[in-house]
């Protein structure tokens, strides 16, 4: 740093700086990319060397405030400088070009000389345009006299400001200065005991009180603060000493009140942590920490990633400003406070939650939804034929607002696969709500988030899972929902299928409308009784008999019989179950409106079939290379220590033919009988029981389908009373006392006969 003054020539190069300001004795690092500025370092510094003198002007923007005096030439030839934003302070120089004089650049009056303290020269790749980097240092204020052009920069007539040698000699003996001067350095010193305490590096800055002139320190001071371009011109048009000092320790005792009152401020803060809030100020410093030893994991912060997580979600304006507030208080709370969990874990469902996404549907093509239909369903011909008109008006009006569909049945006729088939065929995503049991309106709606535990209904964890906002949704055991003190999930589903309700459905826990008309239900059930009449009246109810044996025969030989061998292993090679045995299965075996026993059944025989196949399988035949080895001859050789010849097999030989293969095992009556025991059911017992004296048969209906029984009466001497035992229903009591009083009204007529007939013969 020079401390004589310094020469300075007549003419100077101008670089421009916008909005900031270069003080003499400051250093700063800029990068130039602009072509006239790069012309101008490459002519007057690295072609000068050491002797290279530029001149470094403010420019300010044009809607900033005018201080000072403004410089507007009327004609300017290209002239700016972008500034880099790596590895170079913020100092810019203009970045706004001048052509053709359609815009004035207005430079400041006045501005200071720099040199050169380092230059480098680099090429960008691949445009292969020069830059250079350049360090400056501030010498002295100069005032512009005259401003022109020189190739494609521009340059000026100046004159000096700052004072003599001679000059400052006089000032110095001035009592106001010397008085200016030793307040400044009280001022100085002071901020330095107090940065002393935080930063290392301020030992070097006192060492500058004592070596540095007083009318250099002002502006080195100076230039070190974060002050607005108002007060760096303010202290770059300070030309006499006196004005410069007074605005230095100004702003120096400025900078000093700010330090002690952030410190004030901190420490008062600090005394009212307490012990969570602590751990969390610890945590936040140890992150710091960890970033800038390059040790953190975590690519970004938790709550920003969460945050451009919902930002992705689509949620609707008025969802997104819920969020928003949610987000902020999230951001407030500390992670060791009781809410911050439940807090978090509400905002990450908002953001899973398909607001905008819905699967795309392909063009329905009814034909192939025919043929699917068919394939994996026999019979059910009305059903399937309602389910085809359904798609078909899906095909017409995507938008439509269909009927929900209720699939009412006994088990095992095909109710669930019913709807795995409707989303195969409009290409949707499937997604199953089990309503067995359930008895909390909770289940539906969600609990509030008030509550601990608190959980969002079924529906919108269903959505949730499978990341669309338009699945086939069906509602399985739709019959069996319970009501108590909780409320009645029954009653929550009648908002749920309702098309002029379900756009905004409110969900207890989310709390937000959900639009759940994208969705499409399809509920099942085993009777219709227990469904309550308004839920009823929002389903369209299509009935699903049971199979005929006939329709089970044909199930059981193209679905069931591969589906089982499939899954055990197996394939026709191995196992081989006839019609005819099938047939007697159904007949002998089972007796339900479904399949579902009739599965289990051909099952066993599958895992009776894998047993003896696998032991085939571990069973090794002796090829005819291979000379056997007697028990007798292992067992003596063992026992005399002697070791056992084994015969190496050739690589060239072929010990495919060394294992067995099974022949298929056909199922006949006795495997049957074997596997499954005796016949459960016999067709000849309802013959040789109605064949008896007093025996009668009953058909029971049930959910299940029904079963036949057998009424039996004996003639014996009593009262005439009625005496029922057991566990029985009040229908079946009513169906007793209806069936006694018949017997007694026929009884009666029977004995007026028989007295006629008396009387006439």
């Amino acid at each position: 740093m020079a401390d004589s003054p310094v020469e300075l020539p007549g003419r100077l190069a101008i670089l421009p700086f916008r909005n900031k300001v270069l003080l003499p004795g400051a250093i700063v690092r800029i990068r130039c990319t602009n072509p006239s500025s790069v012309k101008l370092v490459e002519q007057e510094l690295w072609q000068k060397e050491e002797k290279g003198l530029i001149g470094v002007l403010p420019v300010r923007d044009l809607e900033a405030g005018a201080v000072g005096s403004l410089l507007s030439p009327g004609v300017g030839s290209d002239s700016g400088e972008g500034s880099s934003k790596a590895g170079v302070s913020p100092v810019e120089t203009s970045k706004q070009d001048t052509k053709n004089g359609k815009e004035p650049i207005h430079w400041h009056s006045k501005g200071v000389a720099a040199r050169a303290l380092h230059l480098s020269r680099g090429v960008e790749k691949p445009s292969g345009r020069v830059t250079y980097i350049v360090v400056l240092e501030g010498l002295c204020r100069f005032s512009v006299q005259e401003l022109s052009t020189r190739g494609s920069y521009h340059v000026a007539r100046v004159s000096r400001l700052d004072m003599t040698k001679t000059e400052l000699e006089q000032a110095e003996q001035d009592p106001d200065l010397i008085a200016l001067s030793r307040q400044f350095k009280a001022t100085a010193m002071e901020l330095i005991s107090v940065l002393e305490q935080k930063q290392k590096t301020v030992s070097r800055t006192k060492v500058l009180l004592d070596t540095v002139p007083v009318y250099r320190l002002a502006d080195i001071f100076v230039a070190s603060f974060e002050i607005s371009f108002e007060e760096q011109l303010s202290m770059l048009d300070s030309v006499d000493l006196k004005v410069r000092l007074s605005k230095a320790t100004e702003l120096v005792d400025r900078h000093l009140q700010s330090i002690l009152v952030a410190e004030k401020i901190t420490q008062k803060v600090e005394g009212q942590l307490s012990k969570s809030q602590k751990e969390f100020l610890l945590r936040q410093q140890m992150r710091a920490i960890k970033e800038e030893l390059g040790d953190n994991d975590d690519d970004e912060d938790d709550v920003v990633a969460l945050e451009r997580k919902m930002q992705n979600a689509g949620m609707p304006a008025n969802i997104w400003k819920h969020a928003q507030r949610e987000l902020r208080r999230l951001r407030k709370m500390q992670p060791q406070q009781p809410g911050y969990s439940s807090s978090r874990a509400y905002l990450e469902l908002l953001a899973d939650l398909p607001w905008q996404k819905v699967s795309e549907e392909r063009e329905l093509d009814l034909r192939a939804a025919k043929e699917s239909l068919d394939w994996d369903h026999y019979g059910l011909t009305k059903v399937k034929q309602r389910i085809i008109e359904y798609l078909a008006v899906r095909k017409l009006k995507p938008d439509a607002r269909g009927p929900v569909l209720c699939f009412v049945g006994p088990p095992g006729v095909g109710k669930t696969s019913l709807a795995s088939s409707i989303a195969k065929a409009l290409n949707r995503k499937f997604i199953r709500i089990s309503l067995g049991g359930v008895k909390d309106e909770a289940d539906i709606r969600g609990h509030r988030r008030t509550y601990i535990g608190s959980m969002p209904g079924r529906l919108i964890d269903g959505l949730k899972r499978v990341s669309v906002s338009n699945p086939v949704m069906l509602l399985d055991e739709i019959d069996k929902t319970g009501s108590d003190v909780r409320g009645d999930p029954a009653s929550a589903l009648l908002e749920v299928l309702d098309p002029e309700q379900n756009k905004t459905f409110n969900d207890h826990y989310l709390n937000v409308p959900f639009d759940l008309s994208k969705v499409i239900f399809v509920a099942t059930a085993n009777r219709m009784q227990p469904i309550p009449p308004p839920l009823l009246d929002r389903m369209e109810v299509i009935e699903l008999p049971g199979y005929t044996p006939e329709e089970k025969l044909k199930i059981a030989m193209k679905h069931l019989i591969p589906r089982v061998l499939e899954q055990h292993g197996l394939s026709s090679a191995y196992l081989q179950i006839p019609e005819a045995m099938v047939k007697l299965i159904i007949e002998r075996y089972t007796r339900e409106a479904g399949v579902r026993n009739l599965e289990r059944n051909l099952a066993a025989l599958a895992r009776a079939a894998a047993v003896k196949v696998a032991e085939q399988a571990n069973t090794l035949r002796l090829g005819k290379e291979i000379q056997p080895i007697t028990t007798t001859l292992l067992d003596s050789r063992l026992a005399d220590g002697g070791e056992v010849e084994m015969e190496v097999i050739p690589m060239g030989h072929d010990i495919s033919n060394t294992y067995e293969n099974p022949s298929p095992m056909i199922v006949d009556e006795a495997m049957l009988e074997k596997v499954l025991g005796p016949p459960r059911f016999d067709d000849r017992e309802a013959a040789d029981r109605v064949a008896s004296p007093g025996v009668s048969v009953g058909l029971v209906w049930t959910s299940f389908g029904g079963e036949v029984q057998f009424v039996e009466a004996t003639a014996m001497v009593g009262k005439g009373d009625l005496h029922l035992t057991g566990q029985l229903g009040d229908v079946i009591k009513e169906s007793a006392q209806l069936a006694l009083t018949w017997v007694w009204i026929f009884l009666s007529l029977i004995c007026i006969d028989e007295i006629l007939l008396l009387y006439l013969f």
